[in-house]
């Protein structure tokens, strides 16, 4: 199991803020590799503000370590980079067209069907998949009904909570829920 994967958009967004190639965003991936990650993770977007397309199938080349792609599988596009690079694990996450970050996971009840269908196509092609959730018991329930691998809590109400020096109430929808994938058999 992946213990850390380095997310490298913020490093192509000084690279793009720049022009050129500086910082180079392959020889970073490397360097990351080389100082013991154990994974890489890219969140390409439509607009490529930051990972390109490029960026992805030129890291897939280098990569040593697990490789991790997240974005939104409604892009077309994004879901035929995914299966023509073929990387360890395909996280999907809801973002709309032109949203700055990701602010919230999957409704995985009332996207069930789409995502069983998302899960299964990836599945197929030898890809890992991963689904990105609210820390909500139903919407947890919700993402095992949809076959999926794993999935990635949105942290927001955590980081929000422990800036504000609430850390044990920050905590508790992460650490104390009555069930979760463990139960479930999910490794």
């Amino acid at each position: 199991m992946t213990r850390l994967s380095v997310n490298v958009n913020k490093i192509a967004t000084i690279r793009n803020a720049r022009g050129g190639n500086n910082p180079d965003l392959v020889k970073t991936a490397i360097d990351i590799q080389r100082f013991g990650a154990d994974g890489i993770t890219v969140h390409p977007r439509p607009d490529e503000r930051h990972i390109r397309y490029e960026d992805v199938r030129a890291i897939k080349k280098i990569i040593q370590t697990e490789f991790n792609i997240e974005g939104n599988c409604r892009e077309q596009k994004f879901t035929d980079l995914v299966l023509e690079v073929k990387p360890d694990q395909v996280t999907l996450v809801p973002d709309t067209t032109g949203q700055l970050t990701s602010d919230h996971g999957w409704d995985t009840i009332k996207n069930k069907v789409y995502l069983q269908e998302m899960i299964r196509i990836f599945k197929n092609a030898g890809i890992r998949v991963s689904i990105f959730v609210d820390p909500d018991l139903k919407m947890i329930e919700g993402a095992y009904e949809t076959g999926t691998d794993r999935i990635e809590l949105y942290t927001e109400s955590f980081a929000r909570g422990f800036a504000a020096g609430q850390k044990e109430p920050s905590v508790v929808p992460y650490v104390k829920q009555p069930c979760g994938p463990a139960d479930w058999g999910w490794v």
